[in-house]
């Protein structure tokens, strides 16, 4: 059967693949502990499951409006006062089912052939093919280490042509865990005003930052970058609430109302318990939220500091989400018994077949020479994982 070209431009999640190779294994009995997914390990707050089960039991399981319920919408409206200083009416937010499913149904709208779309390197693996499936051209503009893989003022304009239609912007970021000051949002705005740029703002990890940082939304910084630019966030992160599949965005009325229209002939609406879930995490999951941020800041500097010790590894401190992302370029062309491990790629899979752990090689994230790990799993398992990790590395001739 002759599939549509456009299926052959993208390929499969790398995380999701890594996952299912760990998941394999496990399935045969071998011990593997997983730095591949992003995916809090805490279970979803009591209370918010509470909400859903009286949603069932109230029957409350029918079809709702495609854009979500109005009760979620205020709550999201709600949310975006207190933490963002960003007023939003009703109709500028839809609900979807996850963030990915937000970020799909945002290409859906506004990218067409002919369009180029901005993003920043290391991107979010799925950002580049939702680009691709709809016809449009993703360009990459190449940040730097030394700046902490931030993007900035002159690596903006320096790719800007004619045929530019939009920016995605990730703060904090998968995979760096980077995240970008009031300062340095302001200056990538000029320059974006000045280019009637799109924005898209992807600010699913926004309550995951360390060490006082503050994450400002570039929503929030002018009224009319607020018209040019879609905020996206979710729950899935901040009440680890993955599994539930609810996302949301907010921005101009044209281009959610569009959203909607497509939302209603694709997926209709989100899970109707899983919204009325949303609402109480929404209203009352902010505790919840701290005790994990805590946690993960401790997981955060304990993991860093071990991969800083191992030989030919170097690591950044991450400002915000829940990944470490060390640089490994020293390690390739080392030889594990007759093979040569000339990638990520192959060091991921070297770390996986002979430490039993799983990380994902940053290739996938555009950024060879690094890998990504996940610090969203037990101290313990990571005290383990870093042991295993440093042993392999000892194993491995020049």
């Amino acid at each position: 059967m002759k599939l549509a070209q456009r299926v052959n431009s993208v390929q499969p999640s790398a995380t999701l693949a890594l996952s299912a190779k760990a998941k394999a294994l496990k399935a045969q009995g071998i011990e593997v502990i997983d730095f591949g997914l992003g995916e809090p390990d805490f279970d979803t707050p009591e209370a918010v499951k509470n909400a859903a089960i009286e949603a069932l039991r109230a029957g409350f399981t029918k079809y709702t409006a495609p854009g979500g319920i109005d009760e979620l919408k205020a709550a999201i409206v709600e949310k975006f006062q207190r933490d963002n200083n960003l007023r939003y009416e009703k109709n500028q937010i839809v609900v979807s089912c996850g963030a990915k499913h937000s970020l799909y149904n945002l290409a859906q709208v506004l990218f067409e052939r002919g369009d180029e779309v901005l993003i920043p390197a290391p991107y979010w693996v799925s950002y580049p093919d939702q680009v691709r499936l709809n016809d449009a051209t993703p360009v990459f503009i190449e940040t730097r280490e030394e700046n902490r893989f931030l993007l900035t003022r002159e690596l903006l304009s320096a790719r800007i042509t004619p045929r530019t239609k939009a920016l995605i912007l990730n703060t904090p970021s998968n995979p760096t865990g980077s995240a970008y000051t009031q300062k340095q949002l302001e200056e990538l705005a000029e320059v974006i005003l000045e280019k009637r740029l799109i924005v898209i703002s992807d600010e699913i990890y926004e309550p995951f930052v360390y060490d006082q940082f503050k994450h400002v939304s570039i929503a929030a910084l002018r009224p009319e970058l607020k018209d040019r630019t879609i905020v996206v966030n979710g729950v899935s992160k901040s009440y680890a609430m993955t599994g539930w599949r609810i996302g949301y965005a907010a921005g101009p009325k044209d281009v959610i109302s569009a959203i909607e229209t497509v939302q209603s002939q694709s997926t209709s609406n989100p899970t109707s318990i899983a919204q009325k879930a949303a609402v109480a995490a929404l209203r009352g999951g902010s505790r919840f939220t701290e005790m994990m941020v805590a946690e993960f800041d401790q997981r955060r500097r304990y993991i860093v500091k071990r991969l800083n010790q191992m030989p030919a590894v170097t690591c950044l401190m991450p400002m915000g989400a829940f990944y470490a992302f060390p640089n490994v370029a020293a390690l390739l062309n080392h030889r594990w018994r007759d093979r040569a491990l000339k990638t990520a790629n192959d060091l991921a899979e070297y770390f996986l077949e002979e430490a039993r752990i799983a990380v994902v090689a940053g290739d996938a994230f555009g950024a060879p020479g690094h890998l990504r790990i996940s610090y969203a799993t037990p101290l313990s398992a990571i005290e383990q994982g870093m042991d295993r990790m440093a042993e392999a590395i000892m194993k491995l001739k020049r």
